[in-house]
Protein backbone atom coordinates (compact mmCIF):
# COMPACT_ATOMS: atom_id res chain seq x y z
CA UNK A 1 0.00 0.00 0.00
CA UNK A 2 1.25 3.49 -1.18
CA UNK A 3 0.55 6.52 1.03
CA UNK A 4 0.99 9.80 0.08
CA UNK A 5 1.18 12.85 1.92
CA UNK A 6 1.14 16.17 0.47
CA UNK A 7 1.45 19.56 2.06
CA UNK A 8 -2.28 21.09 2.50
CA UNK A 9 -3.01 24.58 0.41
CA UNK A 10 -4.68 27.72 0.81
CA UNK A 11 -4.90 30.59 -1.34
CA UNK A 12 -1.85 28.86 -3.06
CA UNK A 13 0.29 28.81 0.13
CA UNK A 14 0.98 25.34 1.85
CA UNK A 15 -0.06 25.16 5.46
CA UNK A 16 1.94 23.56 8.25
CA UNK A 17 -0.10 20.31 7.94
CA UNK A 18 -0.17 17.16 5.77
CA UNK A 19 -2.69 15.02 4.37
CA UNK A 20 -2.80 10.91 2.96
CA UNK A 21 -3.85 10.01 -0.50
CA UNK A 22 -3.82 6.27 -1.36
CA UNK A 23 -2.13 6.11 -4.88
CA UNK A 24 -3.79 3.46 -7.09
CA UNK A 25 -1.37 1.73 -9.79
CA UNK A 26 0.57 3.13 -12.11
CA UNK A 27 -0.95 6.72 -10.69
CA UNK A 28 1.43 9.46 -11.08
CA UNK A 29 2.87 11.27 -8.14
CA UNK A 30 1.24 14.31 -6.74
CA UNK A 31 3.02 17.53 -7.06
CA UNK A 32 2.98 18.27 -3.51
CA UNK A 33 4.20 15.31 -1.99
CA UNK A 34 6.26 15.52 0.72
CA UNK A 35 6.01 12.13 1.88
CA UNK A 36 5.53 8.96 0.66
CA UNK A 37 4.77 5.92 2.99
CA UNK A 38 5.34 2.32 1.72
CA UNK A 39 3.27 0.29 3.97
CA UNK A 40 3.40 -3.70 3.40
CA UNK A 41 4.68 -2.82 -0.07
CA UNK A 42 4.20 -5.25 -2.91
CA UNK A 43 6.96 -5.39 -5.64
CA UNK A 44 4.48 -3.67 -8.25
CA UNK A 45 4.33 -0.35 -5.35
CA UNK A 46 7.93 -0.50 -5.09
CA UNK A 47 8.66 -0.63 -9.00
CA UNK A 48 6.22 2.06 -8.51
CA UNK A 49 7.83 3.92 -6.39
CA UNK A 50 11.83 3.19 -7.87
CA UNK A 51 10.24 4.68 -11.37
CA UNK A 52 9.35 8.22 -9.57
CA UNK A 53 12.75 8.42 -7.90
CA UNK A 54 15.23 6.52 -9.76
CA UNK A 55 15.97 4.72 -6.49
CA UNK A 56 16.30 1.06 -5.21
CA UNK A 57 13.20 0.56 -2.36
CA UNK A 58 16.30 -1.75 1.00
CA UNK A 59 14.12 -5.50 0.88
CA UNK A 60 12.90 -7.02 4.17
CA UNK A 61 16.60 -8.78 4.27
CA UNK A 62 18.77 -5.90 3.61
CA UNK A 63 16.44 -3.72 6.63
CA UNK A 64 17.09 -6.70 9.16
CA UNK A 65 21.04 -5.91 8.46
CA UNK A 66 22.66 -5.02 11.56
CA UNK A 67 26.23 -3.49 9.70
CA UNK A 68 25.72 0.27 9.84
CA UNK A 69 27.14 0.35 6.82
CA UNK A 70 24.71 -1.32 5.05
CA UNK A 71 21.77 0.47 6.64
CA UNK A 72 23.53 3.87 6.33
CA UNK A 73 24.67 4.76 3.46
CA UNK A 74 24.51 7.34 0.52
CA UNK A 75 23.89 6.06 -3.43
CA UNK A 76 22.20 7.68 -6.24
CA UNK A 77 22.11 11.42 -4.65
CA UNK A 78 19.28 9.62 -1.60
CA UNK A 79 20.01 8.88 1.89
CA UNK A 80 19.21 5.54 3.02
CA UNK A 81 18.47 5.29 6.69
CA UNK A 82 17.01 2.05 8.58
CA UNK A 83 16.62 1.86 12.40
CA UNK A 84 14.20 -0.23 14.35
CA UNK A 85 11.43 0.88 15.90
CA UNK A 86 9.42 -0.45 19.11
CA UNK A 87 5.76 -2.54 17.63
CA UNK A 88 2.84 -3.70 19.40
CA UNK A 89 3.75 -2.68 23.35
CA UNK A 90 0.51 -2.67 24.28
CA UNK A 91 0.22 -6.44 23.85
CA UNK A 92 2.10 -9.55 24.97
CA UNK A 93 3.61 -9.88 21.23
CA UNK A 94 5.52 -6.47 21.38
CA UNK A 95 8.84 -6.60 19.42
CA UNK A 96 10.77 -4.46 16.79
CA UNK A 97 10.48 -3.54 13.59
CA UNK A 98 12.79 -2.38 11.24
CA UNK A 99 11.83 1.10 9.29
CA UNK A 100 13.71 2.30 6.44
CA UNK A 101 13.95 6.05 5.81
CA UNK A 102 15.01 7.22 2.12
CA UNK A 103 15.58 11.43 1.64
CA UNK A 104 15.48 11.97 -2.40
CA UNK A 105 14.60 14.93 -4.15
CA UNK A 106 13.53 16.63 -1.40
CA UNK A 107 11.38 13.70 -0.85
CA UNK A 108 11.01 11.40 2.42
CA UNK A 109 10.17 7.59 1.76
CA UNK A 110 9.21 5.21 4.12
CA UNK A 111 9.18 1.79 4.12
CA UNK A 112 7.56 -0.33 6.92
CA UNK A 113 6.14 -3.94 7.30
CA UNK A 114 4.59 -3.24 10.55
CA UNK A 115 2.48 -0.26 11.66
CA UNK A 116 4.15 1.42 14.76
CA UNK A 117 1.96 3.43 17.30
CA UNK A 118 4.65 6.50 16.61
CA UNK A 119 3.64 6.46 13.27
CA UNK A 120 -0.02 6.44 13.90
CA UNK A 121 0.71 9.40 16.38
CA UNK A 122 2.85 11.49 13.90
CA UNK A 123 0.28 10.97 11.54
CA UNK A 124 -2.39 12.43 13.40
CA UNK A 125 -0.53 15.07 14.67
CA UNK A 126 0.26 16.28 11.41
CA UNK A 127 -2.79 16.31 10.03
CA UNK A 128 -3.52 19.47 12.34
CA UNK A 129 -2.95 22.99 11.46
CA UNK A 130 0.93 23.94 12.82
CA UNK A 131 1.52 20.26 13.22
CA UNK A 132 4.11 19.68 10.46
CA UNK A 133 6.17 22.12 8.20
CA UNK A 134 5.70 20.73 4.36
CA UNK A 135 9.18 19.59 4.09
CA UNK A 136 11.19 16.01 3.95
CA UNK A 137 13.17 16.83 6.68
CA UNK A 138 10.47 18.39 8.79
CA UNK A 139 8.62 15.14 8.18
CA UNK A 140 11.50 13.40 9.44
CA UNK A 141 12.14 15.34 11.70
CA UNK A 142 8.51 14.46 13.69
CA UNK A 143 8.64 11.58 13.33
CA UNK A 144 12.06 10.99 15.18
CA UNK A 145 10.43 13.35 17.98
CA UNK A 146 7.07 10.47 17.83
CA UNK A 147 9.18 7.71 18.04
CA UNK A 148 11.34 8.85 21.03
CA UNK A 149 8.19 10.52 22.65
CA UNK A 150 6.63 6.86 22.48
CA UNK A 151 10.10 4.90 23.92
CA UNK A 152 9.90 7.34 26.68
CA UNK A 153 6.47 6.96 27.58
CA UNK A 154 6.71 2.88 27.35
CA UNK A 155 10.06 3.44 29.49
CA UNK A 156 8.16 5.59 32.02
CA UNK A 157 5.24 2.83 32.24
CA UNK A 158 7.39 0.16 32.76
CA UNK A 159 9.32 2.28 35.45
CA UNK A 160 6.13 2.34 37.15
CA UNK A 161 5.56 -1.43 37.10
CA UNK A 162 9.22 -2.00 38.02
CA UNK A 163 8.37 -0.11 41.66
CA UNK A 164 5.33 -1.77 41.83
CA UNK A 165 7.02 -5.31 41.49
CA UNK A 166 9.83 -4.32 43.95
CA UNK A 167 7.51 -3.24 46.02
CA UNK A 168 5.69 -6.56 46.48
CA UNK A 169 8.60 -8.67 46.53
CA UNK A 170 10.37 -7.14 49.25
CA UNK A 171 6.78 -6.29 51.90
CA UNK A 172 6.24 -9.91 50.71
CA UNK A 173 9.49 -11.03 51.87
CA UNK A 174 9.56 -8.91 54.84
CA UNK A 175 6.43 -10.85 56.45
CA UNK A 176 7.20 -14.01 55.56
CA UNK A 177 10.06 -13.53 57.10
CA UNK A 178 8.56 -12.43 60.23
CA UNK A 179 5.80 -14.32 60.66
CA UNK A 180 4.46 -18.55 60.89
CA UNK A 181 2.77 -17.76 57.23
CA UNK A 182 5.60 -19.03 54.87
CA UNK A 183 2.90 -20.35 52.16
CA UNK A 184 3.98 -17.85 50.10
CA UNK A 185 2.55 -13.71 50.13
CA UNK A 186 3.32 -13.33 46.69
CA UNK A 187 3.63 -16.35 43.65
CA UNK A 188 7.71 -15.65 42.92
CA UNK A 189 6.79 -17.95 39.42
CA UNK A 190 4.70 -14.45 38.31
CA UNK A 191 7.16 -11.88 39.75
CA UNK A 192 9.43 -13.98 37.61
CA UNK A 193 7.43 -13.75 34.49
CA UNK A 194 6.73 -10.43 34.63
CA UNK A 195 10.21 -9.33 35.80
CA UNK A 196 11.43 -11.35 32.24
CA UNK A 197 8.82 -9.52 30.37
CA UNK A 198 9.42 -5.67 31.83
CA UNK A 199 13.41 -6.71 30.75
CA UNK A 200 12.67 -7.41 26.94
CA UNK A 201 10.38 -4.12 26.57
CA UNK A 202 13.37 -2.06 28.04
CA UNK A 203 16.29 -4.04 26.09
CA UNK A 204 13.93 -3.33 22.77
CA UNK A 205 13.81 0.70 24.05
CA UNK A 206 17.58 0.10 24.69
CA UNK A 207 18.18 -1.30 20.89
CA UNK A 208 15.66 1.11 19.32
CA UNK A 209 17.47 4.04 20.74
CA UNK A 210 20.82 3.20 20.07
CA UNK A 211 19.40 2.58 16.15
CA UNK A 212 17.88 5.56 15.87
CA UNK A 213 20.79 7.44 17.51
CA UNK A 214 22.56 6.15 14.76
CA UNK A 215 21.10 7.28 12.45
CA UNK A 216 20.46 10.94 13.96
CA UNK A 217 24.56 11.15 13.76
CA UNK A 218 24.25 9.95 10.02
CA UNK A 219 22.05 12.25 9.19
CA UNK A 220 23.72 15.21 10.61
CA UNK A 221 26.85 14.19 9.60
CA UNK A 222 25.94 13.92 5.73
CA UNK A 223 23.28 16.34 5.42
CA UNK A 224 23.97 19.20 2.41
CA UNK A 225 24.99 22.69 3.51
CA UNK A 226 21.69 24.45 2.41
CA UNK A 227 19.68 21.51 4.86
CA UNK A 228 21.87 22.03 8.00
CA UNK A 229 21.43 26.11 8.12
CA UNK A 230 17.57 25.20 7.62
CA UNK A 231 17.29 24.75 11.39
CA UNK A 232 16.57 21.12 11.44
CA UNK A 233 20.79 20.70 12.18
CA UNK A 234 19.88 21.64 15.71
CA UNK A 235 16.77 20.03 16.51
CA UNK A 236 19.03 16.10 15.59
CA UNK A 237 21.39 17.58 18.25
CA UNK A 238 18.85 17.95 20.94
CA UNK A 239 16.93 14.40 19.59
CA UNK A 240 20.77 12.90 19.77
CA UNK A 241 20.42 14.18 23.53
CA UNK A 242 16.40 12.63 24.40
CA UNK A 243 17.95 9.26 23.05
CA UNK A 244 20.91 9.41 25.24
CA UNK A 245 18.96 10.01 28.21
CA UNK A 246 16.51 7.41 27.17
CA UNK A 247 19.65 5.31 27.34
CA UNK A 248 20.92 5.85 30.46
CA UNK A 249 17.34 5.59 32.10
CA UNK A 250 17.03 2.24 30.31
CA UNK A 251 20.20 1.24 31.48
CA UNK A 252 19.14 1.86 35.47
CA UNK A 253 15.94 0.27 34.77
CA UNK A 254 17.77 -2.55 33.30
CA UNK A 255 20.63 -3.05 36.84
CA UNK A 256 16.99 -2.20 39.01
CA UNK A 257 15.38 -5.36 37.27
CA UNK A 258 18.55 -7.60 37.32
CA UNK A 259 18.61 -6.61 40.87
CA UNK A 260 15.34 -7.58 41.97
CA UNK A 261 15.52 -10.80 39.93
CA UNK A 262 18.50 -11.53 42.56
CA UNK A 263 16.80 -10.63 45.26
CA UNK A 264 13.47 -12.76 44.38
CA UNK A 265 15.64 -15.47 43.58
CA UNK A 266 17.24 -14.83 47.34
CA UNK A 267 13.73 -14.50 48.97
CA UNK A 268 13.08 -18.49 46.75
CA UNK A 269 16.09 -19.69 48.76
CA UNK A 270 15.76 -18.50 52.18
CA UNK A 271 12.02 -20.20 52.11
CA UNK A 272 13.23 -23.59 50.75
CA UNK A 273 16.31 -23.04 53.41
CA UNK A 274 13.11 -22.83 55.72
CA UNK A 275 11.24 -25.74 54.67
CA UNK A 276 14.63 -27.91 54.77
CA UNK A 277 15.72 -26.35 57.92
CA UNK A 278 11.86 -27.48 58.90
CA UNK A 279 12.19 -31.00 58.03
CA UNK A 280 15.52 -31.10 59.34
CA UNK A 281 14.16 -30.16 62.96
CA UNK A 282 11.41 -32.57 62.44
CA UNK A 283 13.60 -35.37 62.13
CA UNK A 284 15.89 -34.59 64.97
CA UNK A 285 12.10 -34.22 67.16
CA UNK A 286 11.28 -37.84 65.61
CA UNK A 287 14.99 -39.83 66.07
CA UNK A 288 15.09 -40.07 70.02
CA UNK A 289 11.26 -41.76 69.83
CA UNK A 290 12.94 -44.31 67.25
CA UNK A 291 15.42 -44.70 69.12
CA UNK A 292 13.94 -46.17 71.63
CA UNK A 293 11.00 -47.46 69.91
CA UNK A 294 13.93 -50.00 68.29
CA UNK A 295 15.63 -50.56 71.56
CA UNK A 296 12.20 -52.38 72.61
CA UNK A 297 11.71 -53.33 69.45
CA UNK A 298 14.66 -56.03 69.43
CA UNK A 299 14.29 -59.84 69.99
CA UNK A 300 16.72 -60.71 73.07
CA UNK A 301 15.53 -63.61 74.92
CA UNK A 302 15.91 -61.51 78.26
CA UNK A 303 15.05 -57.90 78.55
CA UNK A 304 13.84 -57.18 82.31
CA UNK A 305 11.30 -54.10 80.84
CA UNK A 306 9.20 -56.92 79.17
CA UNK A 307 7.77 -58.44 82.26
CA UNK A 308 7.64 -54.77 83.76
CA UNK A 309 3.80 -53.95 84.26
CA UNK A 310 4.73 -50.59 83.82
CA UNK A 311 7.04 -51.20 80.93
CA UNK A 312 4.39 -49.99 78.54
CA UNK A 313 3.51 -46.60 80.01
CA UNK A 314 7.09 -46.10 80.82
CA UNK A 315 8.47 -46.92 77.06
CA UNK A 316 5.35 -44.17 75.54
CA UNK A 317 6.30 -41.30 78.31
CA UNK A 318 10.19 -41.63 77.37
CA UNK A 319 9.60 -41.32 73.83
CA UNK A 320 6.98 -38.20 74.25
CA UNK A 321 9.81 -36.56 76.22
CA UNK A 322 12.12 -37.29 74.42
CA UNK A 323 10.37 -35.83 71.53
CA UNK A 324 9.40 -32.51 73.26
CA UNK A 325 12.33 -31.79 74.86
CA UNK A 326 14.12 -31.22 71.34
CA UNK A 327 11.13 -29.00 70.23
CA UNK A 328 11.05 -27.18 73.64
CA UNK A 329 14.77 -26.66 73.13
CA UNK A 330 14.45 -25.36 69.54
CA UNK A 331 12.01 -23.02 70.23
CA UNK A 332 14.07 -21.70 73.37
CA UNK A 333 16.73 -20.96 70.27
CA UNK A 334 14.50 -19.68 67.93
CA UNK A 335 15.32 -21.97 65.34
CA UNK A 336 11.46 -22.59 64.64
Amino acid sequence: MIIVYCSVMRDGKPLDSLEGVRIQENAPLPENAVWIDLLYPEKHEEGLVEQWFGIDIPTREEMADIEPSEILYFEDNARYMTARVLCHTEADGQHLTDVSFILVNGKLVTVRYEAPTSFSMFISRAAKPGGCPPLAEGVLDGLMEAIIDRAAEILAVSGKEIDSLSHSVFQAGNKSAGSKQRSGEIRYRRVLGMLGRKADVVSNVRESMASIERLLLFLSVNLQRPQKASGFQAEWRTAVRDVQSIEEHATFLSNKIQFLLDATLGLVNIEQNDIIKLFSVVSVVFMPPTLIASIYGMNFSFMPELQWVLGYPMALLLMVAAAVFPYVFFRWKRWL
